[in-house]
């Protein structure tokens, strides 16, 4: 994808070129004039919670509600040295509470965003995907990470890596799309897709292969729209013209994809892992295909990360608004 297809930025760090993404994210953010939304931080009951609430609050990036037990936010804020005496409060008598109340919220139109706090993941999704929970759409509910390292010219997405376990052809279909849908939103005209697996060769005995040939031509019958697909793929294929080359695969993904999509939640997780503690990758985390944007936040993630992940929910946010999922 030539640079001048890309009309906004979409992570933060450097990439092989040493473009700082989420100097650019924010920037574009801001010159847009993206007014910050009210987003629920799901049971933000520790320090970390409490002061990624009011980081993004100051950044401009959301209007936070918080969702929790009263007493345990006001000692998480205490413990932090910081005043939430001036944010609204969502007074819920445990996590679980707290899930189903910000999903109540966010049904309501009251918030437009969900960013989890110090519950569980399952906790929190559990509430989103419930049929009750009037956020479902006719999609599959999937997490993207969106990635950049220094050993890669461009961002790119890996998906999912934290939602669906050991998803079906028809899951990967949505995974697909809503993974394509993502990209558009940061600026990414038509991006190229690589449904990976071990071999780039379609092979009955890895289900992988057979699921990457079908999802290529339900691309090509207009089952999967926006994006251009190929696959299998094995990842060095998928992200190095020259392992593409040695192999003879010359197609307009190899070597050159935007998107990958990981057979499992386990290879998928470990893909990512692997690129942000070994491949100095800096990452930001999406859940999509609800009627609202999911921050998943990690305890274990930077700052900047945090702030990546809630600049995406805000542009989605917005386009929400504009186009429903």
């Amino acid at each position: 994808m030539s640079a001048g297809s890309r009309t906004n930025p979409a992570i933060h760090g450097t990439d092989a070129n040493g473009n700082d993404g989420l100097a650019r994210l924010l920037a574009h953010v801001r010159q847009a004039a993206l007014e910050p939304v009210r987003a629920a931080i799901v049971h933000p009951c520790d320090a970390l919670s409490i002061r990624a609430a009011l980081d993004v609050r100051d950044e401009g990036l959301v209007q936070p509600v918080l969702v929790a037990p009263r007493g345990r936010l006001e000692a998480a804020a205490a413990e932090a040295g910081v005043d939430i005496s001036g944010l609204p409060v969502e007074d819920v008598p445990h996590s679980h509470a707290a899930a189903m109340r910000a999903v109540e919220l966010a049904r309501e139109g009251e918030v437009e965003i969900l960013i989890k706090g110090s519950l569980h993941t399952d906790e929190l999704m559990s509430a989103v995907v419930a049929s009750a929970s009037g956020l479902r759409t006719k999609r599959r509910v999937s997490h993207c990470f969106v990635i950049q390292t220094p050993h890669y010219p461009r961002p790119f997405l890996v998906t999912d890596a934290a939602v669906n376990l050991a998803p079906g052809l028809m899951q990967k279909a949505d995974i697909v799309q809503n993974a394509i849908d993502l990209a558009h939103v940061l600026g990414i005209d038509r991006p190229k897709v690589a449904i990976l697996a071990a071999v780039e060769t379609v092979n009955p005995s890895m289900q992988a292969t057979l699921d990457a040939a079908a999802l290529c031509k339900m691309a090509d019958r207009g089952q999967i729209t926006g994006g251009v697909l190929d696959g299998p793929l094995a990842f060095d294929n998928a992200v190095s013209m020259e392992a593409a080359e040695t192999k003879g695969i010359f197609s307009p993904v190899a070597g050159r994809a935007d998107i990958l999509v990981v057979p499992d939640l386990e290879s998928g997780n470990m893909l990512a892992k692997q690129l942000i503690f070994m491949g100095q990758a800096a990452s930001a985390g999406i859940v999509l295909g609800a009627r609202v944007p999911v921050v998943l936040t990690s305890r274990a993630d930077p700052r900047d990360s945090r702030m990546a992940s809630c600049a995406i929910a805000l542009m989605l946010a917005h386009h929400y608004r504009l186009s429903p999922p």
